[in-house]
């Protein structure tokens, strides 16, 4: 397209529906995409610790073939976040050169101990600004970006440009999709008509993003949500893929059941597209008292065993969605401040698993799905699962 005609149409881009915006055509598969084998479940880690990691820590960090750095990593000893997240990914990637690491940043929350936070306070208008003039409005302790501002988008996406030029960094990880494109999240402090302009920035700021880290670097969104008419789907054209969690609210008008199973079908979808899918969610159980359901809880689990007996439940959930390039997490929160518990490793772990002999089938409720060494059975209604392992010399179908 030529350039001026880019320029005359950009301000009627940004002034479009959501919908219209957000449906665009997959973007090619990305040569950076992370490694994947069926030998095993697929795991992915999501985690920050304001501290450097322990040999014994990246030693850990190590075996998973995906990896997001969360906020405020490492920014304690390095001085900032950025220079946290690249000494945990260099000595991560010194010990497994094929680990795939995001570099996190939030769309939509602005969170302190970045590099560049002197920029930002000199960019007039960067801060929402509640119509009262409150700027701390979410959760009423953190500012939020005005994402309808370029200049703010253009400090945005430096910094992650920046970052994703470091060889340890193989993509961003964007998080606060679902704050920037829920209608009703902060629409009352805010006003409608600004929280219009503020998804529509949204939408340029994910494909300034691309443009300025090319088609080579990974990007990873928080955008799958069953909440949505089409559970996400309608946002994920511009990404490589979707973290999920949040999984098991559910919104007026539907059933636990339709929730997730609309969650299951958006995943198995996202599979089918090649997309990467990064399936988490909390180990304590499924209640999530966040605002609108939104954020994921964060509860612990009492021992050991009460954790196994736990894990089953989403474990085989997805088992039943999984595609080649989705990876699995259950956490009791995301930081490794504290304790260990964030380095549980279960038996299923280790089981061989071998690829999947076809799609879950599904009657109402109930799921079902064999493996090579594994057979999945799901209910949503019950809310029960069962997986039953073969063993080594065993094979489904033998």
């Amino acid at each position: 397209m030529p350039r001026f005609l880019c320029l005359f149409l950009l301000p009627l881009l940004l002034s479009c529906p959501l919908s219209s915006q957000s449906v665009t055509k997959d973007l090619q598969d990305n040569a950076a995409m992370p490694s994947f084998s069926w030998d095993r479940i697929p795991l992915y880690m999501h985690i920050r610790k304001a501290s450097s990691f322990s040999e014994e820590e990246l030693e850990f960090l190590a075996r998973f073939p995906l990896l997001t750095f969360e906020k405020a990593n490492g920014h304690r000893e390095h001085g900032s976040i950025e220079a946290g997240t690249l000494a945990s990914a260099r000595a991560v990637k010194k010990l497994n050169p094929a680990a795939t690491i995001l570099h996190y940043r939030n769309v939509f929350v602005h969170y302190g101990g970045y590099a560049d936070i002197e920029k930002l306070m000199e960019i007039p208008g960067a801060i929402l600004s509640g119509r009262d003039g409150e700027e701390k409005l979410v959760r009423g302790k953190v500012p939020a970006y005005d994402l309808s501002n370029p200049d703010l988008r253009a400090w945005w996406v430096e910094n992650s440009r920046r970052m994703t030029a470091d060889p340890a960094i193989d993509g961003v990880f964007l998080d606060g999709n679902i704050k920037a494109l829920e209608p009703k999240y902060l629409r009352g402090a805010i006003g409608a008509s600004k929280k219009q302009e503020v998804t529509a920035g949204y939408h340029a700021l994910v494909r300034e993003l691309r443009e300025a880290i090319g088609p080579d670097e990974l990007m990873v969104a928080n955008i799958l949500r069953a909440r949505f008419g089409n559970a996400g789907l309608e946002h994920l054209a511009p990404f490589d893929g979707s973290y999920l969690e949040g999984f098991f609210h559910n919104v007026k008008g539907m059933s636990y059941e339709d929730y997730v199973a609309k969650g299951i079908t958006a995943m198995q979808e996202a599979a089918d597209r090649g997309k990467i899918v990064a399936f988490t969610t909390n180990l304590a159980g499924q209640a999530n008292q966040s605002a609108m359901g939104i954020d994921e809880s964060h509860g612990k689990v009492a021992n050991d065993e009460q954790a196994h007996a736990n894990l089953i439940y989403p474990l085989a959930i997805f088992l039943i969605a999984a595609g080649e390039h989705s990876y699995f997490r259950v956490h009791e929160g995301y930081s490794a401040d504290g304790d260990d518990r964030w380095m549980r490793w279960f038996p299923e772990y280790d089981r061989p698993l071998g690829p999947p002999l076809g799609k879950a089938r599904r009657d109402g409720y109930r799921y079902s799905r064999r493996f090579e060494h594994a057979r999945v059975e799901l209910d949503l209604a019950t809310r029960s699962a069962e997986i039953k392992w073969l063993s080594p010399s065993e094979k489904e179908g033998d």
